[in-house]
């Protein structure tokens, strides 16, 4: 039996998918759960795993191919029928346009733009069925989307691409458009012997987050030394038995969204979101944790922290990050968040400024813990000791927190993390 994989829906608001790597290819068997692609969405790069045990028969999409959500993307026989030959493979890479349209989907798929159409390109390029949809409905010509600069693989337009280029089509002259499209100029370092990488799918969802960032709220920073050595005694105490008995390493981090949690129902302007002239203040703290992974930085998100212990922080901050790590995180867990922290400290930086995570509007990070000389204030005489301090530097949004109310946050945080009461906790 022959059984079709399709796009999956990876969220509520998902409608499309970006094929990043293929694991299996036509020919090769697989087992069902077995990784069979890698998929990317303006959220998360997931891996998928087959539905069904048997040989991959076809490969009806591409590296880098847009493709909408219930498309079929391959197939797989289920009874280990002989495979399609390597030249049919050769012509699905070559013209994948073709080899779709022959082939009548079970699962409904959104209609395609007339194949004709394509013919007028004379074999310049070839384009993701997304795009000539988009295309066909906003009436452009094929010489005009063959003008297009495109940023995926071998220059190939994206649906992004080409969305960008239809707004500024409109909102500018037309002589503005055709320069927007031209090559940048050759810079000063392009002589220098190098190669050439296309940006990854997740690098440039990070870049575009980050600079929509920079661009939408006003940073602003502060900064503080915490003395951590009571946190540090206790984890060094505990953290033998709370592995054999949670099977879990105890980390610094649970403790740190503690003392933030608590410091955010004290300042609840920290725990918002702006909406053009409108403040949302959140009732829930759900915390956005950034995770790193192997090609970037995830933020998955922890729910309803400011009804959780200290031990059910730990256990999630633990499976969440887990997951991300693994590729098992679902893309709707990546969204949410009322205020975010992260921890560069694991990384051995000492102070950084993260920028905020939108549409929050701070974040937290955290940096190691150091030993260091400090002085002890006591009644009757001063005296240096040996204390594990840790740096925090709080990013916040101007437009909605001043200077003095981000400096009380961060003064609240240290203070919570200063005197927390550690015994009873696990």
């Amino acid at each position: 039996m022959i059984v079709d994989v399709v796009m999956p829906k990876m969220g509520e608001s998902i409608t499309e998918g970006t094929i990043l790597e293929w694991c299996k290819q036509a020919g090769e068997t697989i087992d069902q759960d077995e990784t069979l692609l890698e998929i990317g969405t303006d959220k998360v790069d997931s891996e998928i795993p087959s539905s069904a045990a048997g040989t991959v028969v076809e490969i009806l999409a591409e590296v880098n191919d847009v493709i909408e959500v219930g498309v079929v993307i391959a197939r797989i026989d289920t009874e280990g029928k002989a495979p399609v030959k390597s030249e049919s493979k050769t012509k699905i890479k070559d013209s994948p346009k073709e080899e779709k349209s022959s082939v009548e989907p079970e699962t409904p798929a959104p209609p395609k733009p007339e194949r004709p159409k394509q013919k007028s390109n004379e074999g310049k390029a070839i384009f993701t069925p997304v795009v000539l949809k988009v295309a066909a409905q906003e009436n452009l010509p094929l010489s005009e989307l063959d003008s297009i600069q495109g940023t995926g693989r071998n220059g190939r337009i994206t649906k992004k691409d080409l969305q960008t280029y239809l707004e500024t089509r409109s909102a500018a002259p037309p002589t503005a458009a055709k320069q927007r499209k031209k090559p940048t100029p050759a810079s000063a370092t392009k002589s220098i012997p190098g190669k050439k990488k296309n940006i990854e799918h997740m690098r440039k969802l990070i870049a575009d987050h980050m600079r929509h960032s920079l661009d939408t709220s006003a940073h602003v920073y502060v900064m503080s030394e915490v003395d951590m050595t009571s946190i540090v005694d206790f984890v060094t105490e505990h953290e033998e038995s709370f592995l054999k008995k949670e099977g879990l390493k105890l980390t610094y981090t649970p403790f740190i969204i503690l003392a933030t949690v608590q410091a955010l129902k004290v300042f609840p302007e920290m725990n918002a979101s702006l909406d053009n002239d409108t403040v949302i203040y959140h009732k829930q703290v759900n915390i956005g944790l950034a995770v790193s992974v192997d090609n970037g930085l995830m933020v998955p998100t922890l729910v309803q922290c400011d009804e959780k212990s200290l031990l059910g922080l730990c256990r999630d901050v633990n499976d969440i990050a887990v997951r991300t790590r693994n590729k098992k995180i679902n893309p709707d867990e990546l969204q949410g968040s009322t205020f975010t922290i992260t921890n560069f400290g694991v990384f051995g930086a000492t102070i950084g400024t993260p920028i905020i995570n939108q549409p929050n509007v701070g974040i937290l990070g955290a940096g190691a813990i150091k030993k260091q000389p400090v002085v002890v204030e006591r009644e009757h005489a001063d005296s240096i000791a040996i204390r594990s301090i840790m740096m925090l530097s709080l990013g916040f949004d101007h437009r909605l927190i001043d200077g003095a109310g981000g400096a009380q946050f961060i003064q609240e945080v240290k203070n919570n993390l200063e005197t927390m009461k550690l015994e009873g906790l696990l």
